[in-house]
Order: structure tokens, then C-alpha cells, then sequence
């Protein structure tokens, strides 16, 4: 079963891949939370047919997943910054219980600002 943040995520890495309904009404139900009459009635179709849309969605979302690993990627990339950053933190500790130069807090501080760039 798909959960609405899993949905959410490859929905940014993926939407732009769907049609226009579907990234719509992807949208409606999983950001806007609004219900599947909800939809349906303001698209004036079925429940039935904004169901089968989504799930169709969905399956498209989760398939290119599976093929490209956008998403898993960018995930794996944002924990290795984070350990970056921690790596980082440490060398300042052991700078400032060294003897402080300037250059390494300066350098260790870079660091940190550009991984963190990354991630956001």
C-alpha cells in the first residue's frame, strides 16, 4: 500500500513523467487530501474512474522508481552528507582541543554550509 509521503517524494522526483490528470489528481488526494468523491465530483467523472487514475499513477510513480532509483539515490546521497557533516563537526572538536587554527574551522565550517546546500 502506498503511503502519502512515498507518494509525495516520487511524486517531485517523478511527476513531470505523468499526464496532467495525473499529477492533478495525485495532487488533490495525497497534498490536498481531498477524498475520491471529492475529486470526482469537481472533475465531474466517477469515483471509480479518479480510483483507477490514482492507482494507475501510482504504479507508473513506483515503476520508474524501480527502474531509475531517483528517489533512493537522492536519499543514500542526503545520509552521506549528513555523515559528512558529522566528520566535519569532529575535526573542528579535535582543532578547537588542538591548538585552534583558523583555517581548519574556517574549512570545516565550508564544509558543513555546502553539504547542507546539497540537502536543501
Amino acid at each position: 500500500m502506498a503511503t502519502n509521503v512515498e507518494i509525495t517524494i516520487l511524486l517531485d522526483f517523478y511527476g513531470e513523467m505523468l499526464t496532467e490528470k495525473q499529477r492533478d489528481f495525485l495532487g488533490y488526494y495525497y497534498n490536498d487530501d481531498l477524498s475520491l468523491s471529492e475529486i470526482a465530483e469537481n472533475e465531474g467523472i466517477t469515483r471509480q474512474g479518479v480510483r483507477d487514475a490514482i492507482k494507475r499513477a501510482e504504479t507508473l510513480l513506483y515503476e520508474m522508481e524501480s527502474k531509475l532509483g531517483f528517489a533512493k539515490r537522492f536519499d543514500e546521497i542526503k545520509a552521506t552528507l549528513h555523515q559528512i557533516m558529522d566528520c566535519a563537526d569532529y575535526i573542528n572538536a579535535y582543532n578547537l582541543d588542538h591548538g585552534l587554527s583558523r583555517e581548519i574551522n574556517e574549512t570545516t565550517v565550508r564544509i558543513k554550509s555546502l553539504a547542507l546546500d546539497i540537502i536543501e
